[in-house]
């Protein structure tokens, strides 16, 4: 659904005060209120408002000029990784797969344009930066977005594309529509896949789709690792293999687990985001 057409029901002021919750991330943690009104598009006045409003329940708090988020702020994302399945039954294979190639491995989800982790288990190997589970990414370039965006309808990929703002994030990133697309095919045919340093220099990723019992793809494996380290050829010949039976023992799980209960998880998370459903290490 486009920002103009929104359904009757739609309450703006609840979408502002959400847009004020995720101007705060890792590079601003803590921002004035001229800042958080210019990151939201937003008059000071109606910024004003919002924030003194998650001041009065918890989620904000104030420190002078600055603005902060509270502790408080992880009840919302609890309150979803609580009440889901996939990430509980994916988390003993993600362990027992990163004990067996000594690299980093997650589950993600899709979220708009972007893939969002939702369980996660690191190796000891010290990465360029800290992801953890809430950590978002854009779909586009990452290996476990392409993989969940390979395989939706024609129509919803497209419009994502459409919509996704095809940044240089480095000198290898794919930022033509017509390369992605491409891409996106040889995804689907071949049934993984691997970035090459796209988002970040120094950094490669393979990544396998996880598909409900009835065959719809929700979710995605990825593994993570320093191109100094591991050729993308070592990625497919060593790291593959063990990534896809990972991927086969989580969806055995969920077959025995049922789909009503698979899909509590992704695919409600994935069609909900934005109502797409009615009428795409770091990874």
């Amino acid at each position: 659904m486009l920002p103009g057409d929104r359904a009757p029901h739609f309450v703006k002021s609840f979408e502002r005060g959400l847009a004020v919750i995720r101007s705060f991330d890792a590079d601003h943690p803590a921002r004035t209120l001229s800042e958080v009104a210019q990151a939201c598009e937003l008059t000071r006045a109606a910024a004003r408002r919002l924030l003194l409003t998650l001041v009065d329940l918890g989620y904000v708090h104030q420190d002078g000029r600055l603005f902060r988020l509270t502790p408080r702020v992880l009840e919302l994302g609890y309150s979803y990784l609580s009440s889901v399945t996939l990430p509980q039954i994916a988390e003993p294979h993600l362990e027992q797969l990163v004990a067996q190639v000594r690299e980093s491995s997650s589950l993600c989800v899709l979220d708009g344009e972007d893939i969002v982790y939702v369980a996660r288990v690191p190796t000891r190997r010290i990465m360029t930066a800290a992801i953890t589970v809430g950590t978002r990414f854009p779909a586009y370039v990452t290996s476990v977005g392409r993989v969940i965006l390979a395989h939706l309808p024609q129509e919803e990929s497209e419009l994502l594309l459409e919509r996704a703002e095809l940044k240089q994030l480095t000198s290898r990133t794919i930022t033509s529509p017509d390369a992605l697309r491409a891409e996106l095919g040889r995804v689907r045919r071949q049934g993984y896949a691997v970035v090459d340093q796209e988002l970040e220099e120094g950094l490669r990723s393979v990544a396998a789709p996880v598909r409900e019992p009835d065959g719809e793809v929700v979710a995605g494996v990825n593994i993570a690792v320093h191109a100094g380290r591991t050729s993308v050829d070592s990625i497919r010949a060593d790291l593959l293999p063990h990534l896809l039976a990972a991927v086969a023992r989580i969806e055995a799980d969920l077959r025995i687990t049922g789909p009503a209960r698979a899909a509590s998880h992704g695919s409600g998370t994935r069609r909900s985001s934005s109502s797409r459903r009615s009428p795409a290490p770091r990874p």
